[in-house]
């Protein structure tokens, strides 16, 4: 018995000229897996996070670019966000996750699928902006007319710059962008969640280049066979699916019929609430979705307004 690959090769398949065939077959089922791009960095750990949510469970080795899949149906490496559409415009994957802004940046020719709202620190869109030393005189780009900016969004700042009327010199930096004011640079254009970077380094926000969040982009050539854009929808269904539910709770409990209106008017509910009917016709049950957050208000009205075996419980998809 011959070992190929991990797969059991017998020898008499090489004498009978089969080997042709059995290779041919294993190409086939590698080409008719969907290729993934996942971002390796600051948004891996909270990527492997959304996708073990959605019911796709990633693991890889520490010193590992090549992620296993629990679904035969897809195959995968982890590279840098900042290079993720530039390979599935290529077709090396069949598609990715990146930021828009770096879709923008390569100048990208992919299918951008869906937003998905999730980053390292929040749930929200991110911001390239403009930023110099608090007590700079700068007040706008135009007072950076000759002078030099860093930024590791260099073309798209270079675009902005360009369309503000402003010529200034823009260079790379390979990060630590936000430490190079004033001496090695009079302005920077950095990206922030938060702006709490931002502010412990004592600087100040000029203007907005431009908003952005993660995206799924596809492949053309992937997105027209009907198979692999079946299989990114299926991908995409779930991961917004999961994105959705990770603030949401559901919650059931049992009313006094009479109190149902009175409930109805003040429940925070996602859809009209499901109400059924119980054994005792002077009750009905009652379940719904709400926002985590309100659960801590609304279960003590509940329970002041009669409502009995109250049960909040989490949800791990929220499929609209």
């Amino acid at each position: 018995m011959v070992i190929s690959r991990g797969f059991p090769v017998n020898p008499l398949m090489l004498a009978e000229g089969r080997w042709v065939v059995f290779l041919n077959s294993l190409m086939s089922q590698e080409a008719a897996k969907l290729m993934l791009g996942l971002p390796k960095g600051s948004l891996e750990e909270a990527t492997l996070q959304l996708f073990a949510r959605a019911g796709f469970p990633v693991t890889k080795s520490s010193r590992s670019y090549r992620p296993s899949f629990d679904d035969p149906a897809l195959d995968g490496r982890f590279i840098r966000a900042q290079e993720v559409a530039r390979y599935v415009e290529h077709g090396f994957f069949d598609c990715g996750l990146t930021g828009q802004d770096w879709v923008q940046e390569n100048n990208a020719d992919v299918v951008q699928v869906c937003e998905l709202i999730y980053s390292r620190a929040s749930a929200q869109k991110s911001r390239w902006v403009l930023c110099v030393p608090e007590a700079s005189p700068v007040q706008t780009a135009k007072d950076l007319a000759g002078k030099r900016v860093a930024t590791e969004l260099v073309e798209t700042t270079r675009r902005w710059f360009k369309a503000q009327g402003v010529e200034c010199e823009v260079e790379f930096s390979w990060g630590a962008t936000e430490v190079k004011v004033p001496e090695l640079a009079d302005a920077i254009v950095d990206i922030t969640e938060t702006g709490s970077s931002i502010k412990a380094n004592k600087l100040r926000i000029v203007a907005q280049l431009m908003e952005t969040t993660t995206v799924l982009v596809a492949n053309k050539a992937a997105w027209a066979n009907p198979a692999k854009r079946a299989k990114i929808e299926q991908i995409v269904l779930m991961l917004q699916g999961a994105l959705a539910a990770q603030h949401m709770v559901g919650l059931k409990f049992n009313l006094p019929k009479a109190k149902l209106d009175q409930i109805a008017a003040a429940l925070p509910a996602l859809r009209n609430p499901t109400v059924s009917p119980l054994s005792n016709p002077e009750w009905i049950a009652v379940e719904t979705i709400i926002d985590a957050r309100q659960a801590r208000e609304f279960i003590p009205t509940l329970k002041a307004a009669g409502a009995e075996g109250i049960v909040e419980y989490p949800i791990n998809k929220l499929v609209y």
